[in-house]
């Protein structure tokens, strides 16, 4: 990824499965109304923070999963660009828990405590049992050649572990710190320079 490229990091808004802490992965939850509402702000705050010909400079693409497409779509709404044209990557997709998914931590606790405690061990290499069932270094080796190949200013909007590898693999954040990190799903993360904050 070339130095000065210009990327907007934005997660997709809430689902209720986010709201009570079930492990989503690549379950294909909807968003929900607050979920729509935290869209909305990030478009705005987008339209308010760029000069329109940098809007439409820049390129835009979403994981192709539905929570992640609609919020994308709220936000070209916001930025009045039509609301479904963007690429969508197959890599962009949030990591894959396995059999854990749909399930709170909690209720894993009781259902098998030696394995929520190795996941809390090592959570970024901890692999969840089942078939499909990823780690975040795994979830890396996935992603990071799709922003390797950005050349162009970007708005891009996946999931908290998408985001999580990218601020390990770019933004020099040490593994068990992403693994931990807290991403808001009503801030946009901006990279440029391999710098980073949050707008």
């Amino acid at each position: 990824m070339p130095s000065k490229t210009r990327l907007y990091l934005c997660r997709h808004g809430q689902t209720d499965w986010n709201a009570v802490g079930r492990l989503q992965g690549q379950s294909d939850i909807p968003l929900n109304d607050r979920g729509r509402e935290q869209a909305r702000r990030n478009g705005q705050v987008l339209r308010n923070h760029l000069a329109s010909e940098e809007i439409g400079q820049l390129d835009f693409v979403a994981s192709p999963m539905s929570r992640a497409v609609e919020t994308m779509q709220i936000v070209r709404g916001e930025l009045a660009l039509p609301t479904s044209d963007f690429a969508t990557d197959e890599r962009l997709r949030e990591i894959h828990f396995g059999d854990w998914q749909g399930f709170v931590v909690p209720d894993l606790r009781r259902l098998d405590r030696d394995a929520v405690e190795r996941r809390d061990a090592d959570k970024w290499g901890f692999l969840p049992p089942g078939d499909g069932a990823e780690s975040y270094a795994m979830l890396t080796d996935r992603v990071v050649p799709f922003f390797r190949a950005l050349a162009r200013p970007t708005l891009v909007v996946a999931h908290g572990g998408v985001m999580r590898s990218f601020l390990h693999a770019f933004c020099g954040m040490e593994a068990d710190d992403a693994a931990h990190v807290g991403i808001p799903q009503d801030l946009i993360l901006r990279f440029e320079s391999g710098r980073y904050d949050w707008i």
